[in-house]
């Protein structure tokens, strides 16, 4: 049980910590970092127009997902998906199943 200073508030741990010692946690930031590595990897690729409605989605089991704001920008990085595999390829990533996931609301 955490310790208590006079003022009753619990102390806490730093997040590098906390992290560190839970297994469910690390593995979230294990697949943060590897949707941002791929992102980083496809992004030059991304005409310069659609770059702000794209954002690094999920790494799971089923793939890769990368999230748009509408239904037209996903459409065109439909195109563009054998560009991306290649890309990842070069830069030495997994190629999972890319998936386009339209964002609802702003």
């Amino acid at each position: 049980m955490a310790q208590q200073p006079r003022g009753g508030m619990p102390l806490t741990r730093p997040i590098s910590e906390a992290l560190e010692g839970s297994a469910p946690l690390a593995r979230l930031v294990e697949r943060v970092q590897a949707s941002n590595e791929r992102f980083r990897a496809i992004e030059p690729a991304l005409p310069p127009a659609l770059r702000r409605h794209v954002r690094p989605g999920p790494v799971d089991e089923e793939g890769w997902a990368l999230l748009v704001s509408n239904t037209a920008v996903g459409a065109k990085l439909r195109q563009m998906l054998p560009r991306f595999d290649d890309l990842l390829r070069e830069a030495g990533l997994p190629t999972p199943a890319i998936r386009i996931r339209v964002m609802n609301g702003d």
